[in-house]
């Protein structure tokens, strides 16, 4: 019977998923700097790639630090969610609209992310790996930073943006099918009271 694993092992594990997951993003946050309309948005991605490059770095030290091989093993958890971003993408929304979905699917990678570096954070600890758990910590902190830079710009006026898009759009369509505004009561002029 082959020997259980320990706490290490599942360590290195998610380690070789995280490391993954990261490059994955790589090639996503740049799909998504390139979709988003607003500059500041846009640049929240560019940014955030430019960091996501430094963190596979502090990964690659993690690996050192504990004298393992730096590989990556595929994390079909980040895959799936790059491959709803990309359905996101190939819709037909408006600009707002689409920024404000970007920023969701920013947002499930980031909170993704924090989870695993969580877990990882946390294991290096507790086994006594401190510099991996300081290394792994930074990363964590940029993650949330990330999270939270989305948010302000969502909370900021994208999503508002969005909505009152969808209102003046469904405006339009009442105008357009109705030939205006409802108005209450009849329009004959006679009350809305039957007659005996």
């Amino acid at each position: 019977m082959a020997e259980a694993g320990t706490l290490h092992d599942a360590f290195i594990d998610e380690l070789r998923d995280t490391y993954d997951a990261e490059r994955q993003l790589t090639k996503a946050l740049a799909k998504l700097a390139k979709a988003a309309s607003s500059p500041p948005l846009r640049e929240a991605f560019e940014s955030h790639l430019t960091e996501t490059q430094g963190q596979i770095e502090r990964l690659e030290q993690v690996f050192v630090s504990l004298d393992e091989k730096v590989r990556g093993k595929h994390c079909d958890g980040i895959a799936g969610i790059i491959e709803e971003g990309k359905s996101i993408m190939e819709e037909d929304f408006d600009d707002d609209t689409m920024d404000a979905c970007l920023i969701a699917a920013g947002q499930r990678a980031e909170h993704y992310e924090m989870a695993a570096y969580g877990t990882l954070v946390a294991w290096a600890r507790a086994m006594g790996h401190s510099e991996a758990a300081d290394l792994l910590q930074e990363t964590l902190e940029e993650e949330k930073a990330a999270d939270e830079k989305l948010s302000s710009l969502a909370e900021g006026g994208i999503n508002q943006n969005a909505a009152e898009a969808t209102h003046s759009d469904e405006d339009e369509a009442a105008v357009a099918v109705g030939g205006g505004a409802r108005k209450k009561g009849p329009t004959n002029g006679k009350s809305g009271a039957r007659r005996r």
